[in-house]
This record gives structure tokens, sequence and C-alpha cells, in this order.
């Protein structure tokens, strides 16, 4: 989706950033996902008395709802999420995270109209036709969200062209693994690559019943290949998630 901000923050500076939010209540994008999760109460206790003082404090909803969907509270990140579109209706379309947040929630014909709308301010994100893909694809079938499935031309992230393609029928696993290590990347590059890889293999998986695939590349993007960012958060809520696997028989 959008690219979040890298940027860690404390409990103490992430107060001190939504409190400026009093002042000029916008979007702060340094809340967007990677704080620790050992730090999320502090920082959520904080925002609330921020939004307490001033209750148009957009930004510090936004934050907060962020830090309710990284600790797995959803039905909360999607209370904060729709609390900044009724103060500012013009944000609508943006929220992608409000998307993420009702597919988890089994909201999908909800998740499906908030991608279909996030699609005409970024029509260029092939992350954003995977999650429409998803909630249709719960909402019906999968054979139903290829029909509608999105089209992206300008994601020059790779291997995302071949994500587009796998949920197309297009491609296989292999191929969008393959794809990853094109070019020869560094290590970091490598590691980002593979983490989004893993990501949209494990959904991808989930989509069409392949609950081993999906638990496979899910521990791979919570484990191996694991980040600190909002997209990172989502693989370790799914994960969270998932059912324990089935027993080994004796």
């Amino acid at each position: 989706m959008v690219k979040p901000s890298n940027l860690r923050l404390s409990p103490r500076l992430l107060a001190w950033s939504a409190a400026l939010l009093l002042a000029a209540p916008r979007f702060a994008v340094a809340g967007e996902g990677g704080l620790p999760l050992a730090e999320t109460a502090g920082a959520l206790a904080a925002l609330d008395r921020v939004i307490q003082a001033n209750t148009n404090a957009l930004g510090a909803f936004h934050q907060r709802g962020v830090l309710h969907f990284q600790r797995g509270e959803l039905a909360a990140a999607v209370a904060d999420f729709d609390r900044v579109i009724a103060l500012d209706p013009a944000r609508a379309p943006e929220y992608w995270q409000r998307g993420i947040a009702l597919y988890y929630l089994g909201r999908y014909a909800d998740g499906r109209r908030q991608f279909e709308r996030h699609q005409t301010v970024n029509p260029d994100d092939v992350e954003n036709a995977a999650w429409h893909f998803l909630c249709v694809a719960k909402q019906e079938n999968p054979a139903a969200a290829r029909k509608v499935l999105m089209a992206i031309h300008g994601d020059g992230r790779v291997p995302m062209m071949k994500i587009l393609e796998l949920f197309a029928g297009k491609a296989t696993a292999a191929d969008v693994l393959a794809e990853a290590a094109r070019g020869n990347p560094g290590p970091a590059e490598l590691r980002g690559r593979l983490f989004y890889a893993h990501l949209y293999l494990g959904l991808f998986a989930a989509a069409n019943g392949d609950a081993p695939g999906e638990r496979e590349h899910l521990r791979l993007a919570v484990t191996d290949y694991a980040g600190d960012h909002y997209m990172a958060d989502v693989a370790r809520v799914h994960w969270a998630l998932l059912p324990p696997p089935p027993a080994a028989k004796p």
C-alpha cells in the first residue's frame, strides 16, 4: 500500500507528536505502525488524553486506530478510522488501513467498497487490487474475484506485478519467489521483497482454502522476513488470528 514511514516512536514521542495535533489536526505519518507492541499501551493512553482534550484531533484518532489494529483490536481500529472520516469526509478514499481492518472483521462487502474507493486516489497499487480480490473472494469466491481483479500498470515495486499475475491465475508461487530474487538485490532489498512475496502468497492461499500454504507463507512473513512497518503489523495480526494447526497423527 502507500509506503509507510520507518520511523519508530517511543510512547513519549508519540504523545508529543499527537499533542501537536491539537493545533493542527491533520494526519501524522509517523504513526504508521512499527511501534514495539510492548509500548502500545502507553501510547494509547497518551492518545486517549489528547482526544479527551480535543475531540476533533484527526491525527490522534488515526494514530490510535493504527495502534488498535497493531494490537489486534480490530473493531476499535475501525471506529477510530470512521471517526476521522466523519470529521473529514474527503479523507475516506485514502483509508486503505480501514479496508484491511474491515477484512479481518469479516465485513467483506464494506472492505470491497473501501478498496474500490481507494483505487480512485491510488490507481497503481497492486496491494489495493490484492485486498479488493481478497474481500470479493471471501464475499463470493476466488473465481468471482478474478473477474473483477483491478487492472494495475504502474507498480514498480518488485515483485508486485508478479503478485498481480498470481491473483489473476497467470503465475505460480514459484514465479513470485523467483521474481523477488531477480536482479541480484542486496540483502536488505531482498528481505523486503521476500516479506511482501510471502505475505501475499499466504493471503492468496487463504483465499483459496489452502490452510497449510497460508500458514507456511505467513510464518515466513512474521519470522525470517519480519519488518517494522504497517504491513508487517498486518502479517502479525493475520498470524495471530490463525487457528492452531491440526495435531499430528500418532
